[in-house]
């Protein structure tokens, strides 16, 4: 739809204005013209007289030549007419008026609407755009903080990654030194160890352990003289006696019997001289004297 400017309303309510009066001026002349036309002067008879004095009886003159008429009078003007105004206005100059009104109203009121939509058309539009404009910003803004989040995060990762990464490193460093120190630990026991092995302190205390399991050991009747018998023990660091088998031995059943049974009795058993040298598992032979 096309937008009526306001310079062109304005030219063609003058036109129409305009033409209105020059069609009302020229009926309102004729009008005029008609009523106030001037009347034909009325038409005079000239007369010849000549006036005769009555006297005495005298002899009549020579005749005479008959001297002009005198001239008309001229007639007399008449009165400029009075100014009585324009003429009434006719029923069919009225209604013809009151219908230029109306089509002139109407036109204005026509015009009054295309204003109002063209106003409400630029109003709708300018919201529009700043509608627009302002999803743009929040576009704009969403995106903004998604990148800075999304920035955040990787920085975050990163980080959690780097740290993990050196606690990876620390632990390994810790595990490798504790297992160096371990390894040393082990080789220092077992070259201690072989020391005291080389020492006889191993079997000293293999004989300790003997010795009281010996004298835990209640004979039963069935035992001969020259019992001989291989004794596997287990124990705790404690010297706790968890479990007790016995080998290749020369005594029967109740034999075997009592000397596991001696063995537990004996428990707890001597401790090592030396933590290097414990053993979990020994292995002595049990024999008694008779």
């Amino acid at each position: 739809m096309s937008i009526e400017r306001k310079s062109d309303r304005w030219i063609s309510l003058s036109q129409s204005v305009l033409l209105h009066g020059l069609v009302v001026g020229a009926l309102a002349y004729g009008f005029y013209a008609y009523k106030h036309k001037p009347k034909p002067p009325a038409p005079t008879l000239a007369v010849e007289a000549s006036v005769v004095e009555q006297k005495s009886a005298a002899p009549a003159p020579a005749a005479k030549a008959p001297e002009p008429p005198p001239p008309a009078p001229e007639p007399a003007p008449e009165p400029p007419p009075e100014d009585v105004g324009p003429p009434a206005p006719t029923p069919e100059e009225i209604r013809q008026r009151e219908k230029a009104q109306q089509e002139e109203q109407q036109k204005q009121e026509q015009q009054k609407r295309e204003e109002q939509e063209r106003v409400a058309l630029q109003q709708k539009q300018a919201e529009e755009k700043a509608a627009a404009e302002a999803k743009a910003r929040e576009e704009d803004e969403r995106k903004r903080k998604a990148a800075e989040a999304k920035a955040a995060e990787e920085k975050r990762v990163a980080d959690a990654k780097r740290k993990a990464e050196e606690q990876r490193k620390a632990q390994q460093a810790r595990e490798q030194a504790d297992r160096d120190a371990e390894l040393r630990r082990t080789l220092e026991a077992e070259e201690r160890a072989d020391q005291l092995r080389s020492s006889g302190a191993v079997s000293n205390w293999v004989s300790q352990i003997a010795a009281r399991v010996t004298r835990a050991w209640i004979r039963p009747p069935s035992a001969r003289a020259g019992i001989d018998c291989i004794v596997r023990v287990t124990q705790t660091t404690g010297g706790e006696v968890t479990a007790v088998s016995v080998g290749q031995c020369n005594g029967d059943a109740a034999v075997r019997a009592s000397i596991e049974a001696a063995v537990y009795r004996a428990s707890p058993l001597p401790p090592a001289p030396d933590p290097s040298i414990f053993e979990r598992e020994l292995v002595f032979n049990f024999k008694p004297l008779d």
